[in-house]
């Protein structure tokens, strides 16, 4: 029987609690050695249980255990030594993001010690561009739903991010859509999309005097823009994204194996 676990910062607290089904159990395992890593309840350089003992208090199987310390490593949370155990990476808690989630902004902001938020500013539709439409395998002039939203750590505003979603994808009335939901959940809830990977491409701008009205600061100052293109399991192209940040104050440093 599967357990049901939700997050906290204690051992004890998380070894009785049972894992939620809304998500698939090697993603919730994920989210849950994630956690623990995060929080320092496996504290950096320390050795982390065995994959029978993960099983056992997890209540899953050792395959699903296998799977997700095999993800953790490859993205450099941790080491694995033959023989010895698995141990944290004692540089995993220094990284804001780690190879495979340079999109995921909540985590971006969590890695640097804040808790996110996110407000919605707008959502409308229009038409797409020659460029959204032709990375979007869409018509020319396709309806494309926009979603500009804000992001915050510890309520300070600290990301501009837009999202432009092809309508012809909405499964849900457009009234019902919760601006505030992760964009992964967004997808999933009313465009019944999951996304499989996503391709991010980093540039460094200057700040414009509309992202003035949001982040704050002067206008003409460097910041960073990350753009991403969002898939689902049969490279179709979901949705596109620009997020703006200033990385004076969201330190981005990027952790991946190294094999």
């Amino acid at each position: 029987m599967v357990q049901i676990f939700k997050r906290q910062t204690t051992v004890n607290l998380l070894a009785n609690m049972r894992i939620l089904q809304v998500k698939s159990v090697t993603e919730q395992v994920d989210e849950i050695l994630l956690e623990r890593i995060r929080s320092g309840v496996y504290l950096p350089g320390s050795r982390i249980p065995s994959e029978s003992e993960l099983s056992d208090e997890l209540g899953v199987s050792r395959a699903t255990v296998r799977t997700v310390l095999a993800k953790l490593a490859a993205n450099g949370f941790i080491t694995r030594k033959q023989g010895d155990g698995t141990y944290v990476n004692e540089h995993a808690r220094r990284a804001s993001a780690h190879f495979g989630n340079l999109w995921d902004l909540t985590q971006l902001i969590e890695g640097n010690g804040y808790v996110p938020s996110i407000r919605l500013i707008s959502m409308k539709k229009r038409p797409a561009t020659e460029k959204e439409a032709l990375v979007l395998a869409l018509e020319a002039g396709g309806e494309l739903l926009c979603l500009r939203r804000l992001f915050y750590a510890d309520q300070r505003a600290v990301i501009l991010a837009d999202n432009v979603i092809p309508v012809s994808l909405l499964c849900a009335p457009l009234e019902t859509l919760d601006g505030g939901l992760h964009i992964r959940d967004i997808l999933d809830q009313y465009f019944h999309q999951k996304i499989a990977f996503v391709l991010t491409g980093i540039r460094a701008t200057v700040m414009e005097q509309e992202m003035v009205e949001f982040l704050g600061g002067e206008a003409g100052r460097p910041i960073l823009e990350l753009q991403t293109t969002f898939y689902e399991k049969n490279n179709m192209p979901l949705a596109l994204g620009v997020n703006i940040f200033d990385d004076s104050f969201l330190h981005l440093s990027l952790a991946q194996a190294w094999n």
